[in-house]
């Protein structure tokens, strides 16, 4: 029998922390609490979690530091509980390295959604690697980089190792894997988070930015991940697989 997701729920209020356990625990996860960056260490460090639902206003360090300080570390897939409203907080989220965010107040049953969505690339993507480390590819040239596929970071020109978060590394492989070819924000949402983009949803910009930076393009005149007006963006590199 399938040993059920952990999920670890950060939040420090405390009606909502068991509100979201016991959902969740209803639909076959195992469930954790914190109420603070302190208690969420401890339980990291004595439990093996599958996804963390991070909320952004906490005591001590925030939902910001905490998500960046674990990103250093740790490619543990990270969802984070915002304000809504506030535009900046969801940004700042997925700069510091969320893979995803959820505004309140939310229904449960779509942060369920997400954790399944998140919890499905980051599998795949855990399968994949397994896959690289036998006889498949292992390492694909684009340009003067090289994405390693089985640790998952960038070697630049000078050979300098430089990490990616899990949505920049499924970022990246999609315009890999579809070099040459204009993808819109909405293909792009749906293809790296499984869900159709609002209208004023801008996450995949602020990837793509973010991603920009790690590859060392000028903002106004990248040449890697183009720009294209009225279309998405697009990888115009050549792009070749190495075993």
């Amino acid at each position: 029998m399938e040993t059920p997701n952990t999920i670890l729920i950060v939040d420090d209020d405390k009606e909502i922390r068991s509100l979201l356990a016991d959902y969740l625990a209803g639909h076959g996860y195992t469930t954790l609490m914190a109420a603070d960056g302190m208690t969420m260490w401890a339980m990291l460090e004595k439990n093996t979690v599958d996804l963390l639902v991070l909320d952004l206003n906490l005591p001590g360090d925030d939902g910001l530091t905490l998500c960046r300080n674990l990103r250093a570390k740790s490619k543990l897939p990270v969802i984070m509980l915002t304000a809504r409203g506030e535009p900046l907080d969801r940004i700042l989220g997925l700069e510091m390295g969320a893979d995803d965010y959820l505004a309140k107040p939310f229904e449960p049953r779509e942060l369920l959604a997400r954790i399944r969505s998140v919890l499905r690339r980051s599998h795949f993507s855990v399968e994949q690697s397994r896959e690289d480390k036998t006889d498949k590819l292992q390492k694909i040239r684009f340009g003067d980089w090289v994405l390693d596929l089985v640790a998952r970071h960038l070697i630049s020109p000078d050979q300098r190792v430089i990490a990616l978060s899990g949505s920049e590394y499924r970022l990246l492989t999609i315009f890999l894997d579809q070099a040459n070819t204009v993808l819109n924000r909405d293909q792009l949402l749906n293809l790296t988070q499984g869900r159709d983009a609002d209208p004023f949803d801008r996450s995949i910009d602020i990837q793509i930015s973010r991603l920009r930076q790690k590859l060392g393009e000028d903002a106004r005149s990248p040449q890697i991940i183009k720009t294209v007006r009225n279309g998405g963006y697009v990888l115009t590199v050549n792009v070749t697989a190495e075993i």
